[in-house]
C-alpha cells in the first residue's frame, strides 16, 4: 500500500514477452515492462518453446527491477502479486508461476493466478476507468478466438470458439507461406495496406447457420492452393492484394459472427481484447459495423492488446477481492479453459 492505494504486481510469461507491471486500485497504471523476444524468434519463423523459457529465466529479475522502478515503489508496497498460470507455453507459464511463488514466499505478499485470456480482457478497464460487466467480448489472439459474455470480472460464459486455427495462428502460417516473416499479424496487416481487398476472392467461411463458432484453416489452404496455382502458372503474385484478400475474408466474418452475438443477447456494449485487437483493419471494420448498429466498442491501445503484465495485475485485482489469494500450491497449465 501506498498513498493510501491498492498496489498489484502483474506478471506475464505465458509466450514470448517477459512483462511485469504494477497497478493501483486495478485502474491506474503505475508501470508496465515488456521485454520483447521478437528478434530472437524471427530467423525461426514462430516462437521456439525451448528457447522462450530460457529467455524469460535470463530476462525477469531485469524486468521485475525495471517494473518496480518505474512505478515508484518498493517490493515492500505491494499488497497482490497476480500471475499468468494458463493458458500458454507451458515451460514459459513455469517460470512467470515460479517467480511470483517465491516473491509471495519471501515477502509474504497474497498470490493470485490469472488465466491469460480473463487478463486479455482486463486490459480494458485499465483504458477505459467506466468500463464495467457484463458486456459481449470478442478475443482474438495467437491461440484463441472466441466470442464471451462477461458476467462479472473474471467469469464469462462461451458463446463461440475457434474448431482450428485461431485469427493470430491463421496470420503467421499465411505470413510464412507468403515469406513475410514472424509475427505474421503486423506484418500482413502493414502489406495490406497497399492493396485491393477484392483482388482475390476467398470464401467466408460461417459453419452452420447461425453458429458462433469459427474456422480458419480452410481459408489459411485457400491462400497456399492459390499461391500454388499462381506460381504453376507463372504469373506474378501481388503480395499487397494477397495479404489485403485473406485479411478481409477473416475481418468479414469476425464482425459478422460479434454482430451476430451481440443482436442475440442484445448487447450495446462490445470489447476486443487480444493480441490481434491491434490489427488497424479490424479495429476500423469492426467500430464501424458497431456504429451502424448503436453498439459502443472498447478497444485499449495497441500495447494493452499484446501480451503485458499490466493486463493480469487488473484481473488479480478483481479476482483477489471477489475469491481471495491463491496458495504457494498454484500450478502451471498449458490449456485452461475460460
Amino acid at each position: 500500500m501506498k498513498n493510501g492505494k491498492f498496489l498489484t504486481l502483474g506478471i506475464e510469461t505465458s509466450c514470448d514477452e517477459t512483462s511485469i507491471a504494477v497497478t493501483a486500485d486495478g485502474r491506474e497504471l503505475l508501470s508496465d515492462v515488456i521485454s520483447s523476444q521478437i528478434a530472437v524468434h524471427t530467423k525461426y519463423g514462430g516462437v521456439v518453446p525451448e528457447i522462450a523459457s530460457r529467455k524469460h529465466l535470463e530476462n525477469i529479475n531485469g524486468v521485475l527491477e525495471q517494473a518496480l522502478a518505474e512505478a515508484n515503489v518498493e517490493l515492500c508496497d505491494i499488497d497482490l502479486i497476480g500471475v499468468t498460470n494458463g493458458p500458454g507455453l507451458i515451460g514459459a507459464v513455469v517460470i512467470g508461476v515460479a517467480t511470483a511463488k517465491a516473491l509471495s514466499f519471501a515477502t509474504g505478499i497474497p498470490l493470485v493466478g490469472v488465466n491469460h485470456m480473463h487478463g486479455h480482457v482486463s486490459a480494458n478497464y485499465l483504458a477505459f476507468p467506466d468500463l464495467e460487466p457484463p458486456f459481449l467480448a470478442l478475443i482474438v489472439s495467437g491461440g484463441h478466438t472466441n466470442i464471451v459474455q462477461v458476467t462479472d470480472y473474471n467469469e464469462c460464459r462461451v458463446l463461440g470458439s475457434t474448431r482450428d486455427d485461431a485469427v493470430g495462428e491463421a496470420y503467421d502460417k499465411v505470413a510464412r507461406v507468403i515469406g513475410l516473416g514472424y509475427p505474421g499479424g503486423p506484418k500482413v496487416d502493414k502489406a495490406s495496406r497497399d492493396g485491393d481487398p477484392e483482388a482475390v476472392h476467398f470464401k467466408r467461411v460461417y459453419l452452420e447457420k447461425g453458429s458462433l463458432d469459427f474456422s480458419f484453416s480452410g481459408l489459411k489452404t485457400q491462400v497456399l492452393n492459390y499461391i500454388n496455382k499462381e506460381r504453376m502458372a507463372k504469373r506474378e503474385i501481388s503480395v499487397p492484394d494477397l495479404c489485403a484478400s485473406f485479411q478481409q475474408a477473416m475481418i468479414d466474418v469476425l464482425v459478422d459472427k460479434a454482430m451476430l452475438a451481440a443482436s442475440r443477447t442484445k448487447a450495446d456494449r462490445l470489447v476486443m481484447a487480444g493480441g490481434v485487437a491491434a490489427n488497424s483493419h479490424l479495429r476500423e471494420q469492426l467500430g464501424e459495423a458497431c456504429r451502424k448498429k448503436g453498439i459502443r466498442l472498447y478497444v485499449p491501445e495497441p500495447v494493452l492488446c499484446t501480451d503485458n503484465g499490466a493486463m493480469i495485475a487488473a484481473a488479480a485485482y478483481y479476482k483477489y477481492r471477489k475469491q481471495g489469494a491463491d496458495g504457494l500450491d498454484l500450478d502451471a497449465y498449458a490449456s485452461l479453459p475460460l
